[in-house]
């Protein structure tokens, strides 16, 4: 099968921070699991780069535009390679190629009839690019998401006649209910839809900074129809000599702040374009810092790279999908991560995984050792072992990754009751239950096999090195899901090694 998956491209008016990294650890937990099934993955990520943010930033800063995007993208490259996201290419929305896709894409909008120029007056919120309606606004005139009070703004624009397509909208969702999720955003993304569509502007007179109409070269394409665009014109030169255009429909990750855009416009817009809908939509929540959203506007961010240098990637890639439910707003802070970090990846899959490897290697020399009768604490542990990779698969397949790690976790703490019930220690000493110590030893070792395979979209490098410890093959084909059974596990020889999360002390 084939997954196409995309981030939204992000917007690089400021530099990169936690909600970025948020959205790209996302999808590419899923991208590693549905290659770890065998699919077809396309991963897309990047940035972008027009519009009036773009050109009041490069204003500040005392640059041209194209001075500031090429200094800021490459910002947001190194943080795709920072989180070790697996994206097949990165998109910035001035490569020439993608210009060109663009301008070619509105001339189907206009050929289908449904563009139109007029007059059009409205607050406009330029953190957001977008216009408010008054009755939208939080209580103080304000715009909701960025906590500015927008412009009022009068411009001669090019508009697409988004109204035409409320019925087919209308009929799409309801055909289609699991199409946005969770249920809470599609219910909020088809209330949009069905309590009327105006037609929107989809140029600009009053900026430069952007894509020039192709029929009108003194007006731009507005930023969002230009970025949207970006998960079809990457398709056709991510590589190069090769049209992948056959990988649409593409399953897209962002934050609910721009669900209207993709859920409702884009849709409508690839249309009247003539190209299918997305394949599906999941709308996270947003991380939460003194129970405000994170953003450079509000000054409240969290710098992945200094928690990255610190304490290494992948305790920052789990404790965002442990601690707040996928889809849901959720809090976090240092002393949550901190919290975390000691007592479930140091104490219990850190700790597991060395008392595992030291008692191989104490009392069977570092093999691990051979198959044999098990007995039925072992029978149940291993089909607890099985049944947790398929639970954790099918959370997966419905995006929920926070359970998805829940499942793999009460395998982890099953594991380590394994050690207190059966005391390999005590079974050491009695040269008769020296079958049952081999059993109990073979069993962690197997059981740690599972965990780390299930582990590897979510914390991919300590799952690999967790193999490496147990003498277990960790290609590109050891990682594929259909190995992850029990009686794969090799007679091997392990290694002792350092804590895979070492205790940290605050400040340090």
């Amino acid at each position: 099968m084939r997954y196409y998956v995309t981030t939204p491209i992000y917007y690089v008016n400021a530099e990169p921070h936690l909600g970025h990294a948020y959205t790209t650890v996302a999808a590419d937990i899923l991208a590693r699991y549905h290659r770890q099934k065998g699919d077809e993955v396309f991963f897309l990520t990047g940035t972008d780069e027009h519009g009036t943010k773009i050109a009041q930033a490069a204003e500040a800063r005392g640059c041209t535009p194209r001075e500031h995007v090429d200094q800021m993208a490459p910002k947001f490259q190194e943080l795709t390679r920072t989180l070790d996201a697996s994206n097949d290419f990165f998109i910035r929305t001035t490569d020439p190629q993608h210009e060109a896709f663009v301008q070619a894409f509105v001339e189907k909008l206009r050929a289908a009839g449904d563009i139109e120029k007029r007059t059009y007056g409205g607050l406009y919120c330029t953190q957001c690019e977008a216009f408010w309606y008054e009755r939208d606004l939080a209580p103080d005139g304000t715009c909701p998401d960025h906590g500015i009070k927008p412009v009022y703004l009068e411009e001669e624009n090019y508009y697409f006649l988004l109204s035409r397509y409320q019925d087919r909208l209308s009929a799409f969702f309801r055909a289609n209910p699991e199409w946005v999720r969770p249920k809470s955003r599609y219910n909020e993304a088809l209330s949009f839809v069905e309590q009327g569509l105006e037609d929107i502007s989809i140029s600009r007179s009053s900026i430069t900074w952007g894509v020039p109409v192709p029929w009108d070269p003194e007006q731009v394409i507005y930023v969002w129809v230009d970025a949207l665009v970006n998960y079809l014109s990457a398709l056709t030169y991510a590589r190069p000599g090769e049209d992948l255009s056959g990988l649409w429909p593409g399953f897209h990750f962002m934050a609910k702040d721009i669900l209207k855009f993709h859920a409702v416009i884009w849709p409508a817009l690839l249309m009247s374009a003539g190209y299918a809908p997305p394949a599906g939509e999941f709308i996270h929540g947003y991380l939460l810092m003194s129970g405000e959203k994170m953003s450079k506007t509000r000054g409240n961010v969290l710098d992945p790279f200094a928690v990255i240098a610190t304490y290494g990637l992948d305790p920052l890639r789990f404790y965002l999908f442990r601690e707040v439910t996928f889809g849901q707003d959720g809090v976090i802070s240092m002393e949550g991560f901190e919290q975390r970090y000691t007592n479930e990846l140091a104490n219990e899959l850190g700790n597991l995984l060395s008392r595992s490897v030291s008692m191989i290697a104490k009392y069977r020399g570092g093999r691990i050792p051979q198959a044999g009768p098990e007995g039925e604490v072992m029978t149940d542990v291993a089909a607890e072992g099985e049944a947790m990779v398929r639970a954790a698969g099918a959370h997966l397949d419905a995006v929920e990754i926070t359970a998805a790690i829940e499942s793999v976790w009460a395998y982890v703490r099953r594991l380590n009751r394994l050690v207190e019930e059966e005391a390999p220690w005590k079974l050491a000493k009695d040269e008769a239950q020296a079958g049952r110590l081999d059993a109990v030893l073979r069993a962690l070792a197997a059981g740690l096999r599972l965990v780390a395979l299930t582990l590897y979209p979510v914390i991919p490098g300590t799952a690999v090195e967790i193999l490496r410890r147990l003498g277990q093959p960790h290609g590109d084909v050891d990682l594929r899901l259909d190995e992850a059974l029990w009686d794969r596990l090799e007679v091997a020889t392990v290694e002792v090694a350092p804590p895979l999360f070492p205790r940290i002390e605050r400040g340090a």
